[in-house]
């Protein structure tokens, strides 16, 4: 049987929700998706703002009406549907990143599948497909959609790859990693190489959570996760240093040296766009 490879396997292996958001510097953010009860009240409360904003443009509009004839009315009226259906809730989400009246007043945001804000495309797509699973069937088809999905998505998420999360308590911030004292001297000197890919995000995921794991349990994966890096680093660390020490020590040091790497490079380039700036030599400015 062939062992699962990548970020889930290396969520499971921390003991880790296998849905959570991973960053780009293997951070495990538990982003809780909402309830398929609290999206409908959010979606009720759009709605409602939605159609009270539909009818005071009829109200606005009344006078102009007695001026138009059949087809100009006809115009008229699509042109209203779009907006209460797509144009306003297109622009609602794209302008407040995922926040309308109804997600606000509910406490969710809707993000793309990475933790990121939405998009104009995110938003747009949204709307589209919410034109049939909101509005035409009066959102039956999206409680159902949503029911079913592991993350609560309706149609219009699976299709812009996004979905909503709670705002209030639903993000915790993770801690950042220090250097033990006692392994500064062998960081500084040791070779680290990178880790392959779900390593690393195990590692960081374990540290997160090793305080709250019961000793065994923690004794054991700390060990585990130590013997997977420890062939990519040389020397070894110091004869009993614990596991949770090596890692953490491996981890900070790998991220110090890229973002000083990532600090020369940004220097180099910007004293070469000012060597490119100066003047020719004996040309006086």
């Amino acid at each position: 049987m062939r062992t699962p490879t990548g970020p889930e396997s290396a969520l499971a292996r921390a003991g880790l929700q296998d849905d959570l958001i991973i960053t780009g510097e293997a951070v495990a953010l538990e982003m809780r998706p909402a309830s398929v009860g609290v999206r409908i009240l959010g979606a009720l409360v759009d709605a409602v703002a939605y159609v009270l904003g539909a009818v005071a443009l009829l109200v606005v509009g009344s006078r102009f009406v007695g001026s138009l004839n059949e087809a100009q009315l006809g115009v008229a009226q699509v042109g209203l549907f779009a907006a209460v259906m797509v144009i306003a809730p297109t622009v609602v989400e794209t302008l407040t990143r995922g926040r309308s009246l109804g997600k606000l007043a509910a406490g969710i945001r809707v993000v793309r599948d990475d933790g990121g804000p939405v998009r104009l495309r995110h938003a747009l797509v949204r709307a589209l497909v919410g034109v049939g699973e909101l509005w035409i069937t009066g959102g039956s088809v999206a409680i159902v959609a949503a029911a079913v999905n592991r993350r609560g998505k309706r149609l219009g998420d699976l299709l812009a790859g996004t979905y909503a999360v709670r705002v209030r308590g639903g993000v915790k911030r993770p801690q950042p990693l220090v250097m033990p004292p006692e392994l500064a001297g062998w960081a500084a000197g040791a070779d680290i190489r990178a880790l392959p890919d779900g390593v690393g995000l195990a590692a960081r995921g374990f540290l997160e959570r090793a305080a709250s794991m019961a000793p065994p349990a923690r004794a054991e994966l700390g060990a585990r996760l130590a013997a997977q890096v420890e062939p990519y680093v040389a020397p070894p660390p110091p004869w009993g240093t614990p596991p949770e020490h090596f890692l953490a020590a491996v981890l900070v040091a790998r991220r110090d040296r890229e973002y000083e790497v990532a600090l020369r490079a940004h220097q180099r380039e910007a004293e070469e766009a000012a060597r490119i700036g100066r003047l020719p030599h004996g040309v006086a400015g």
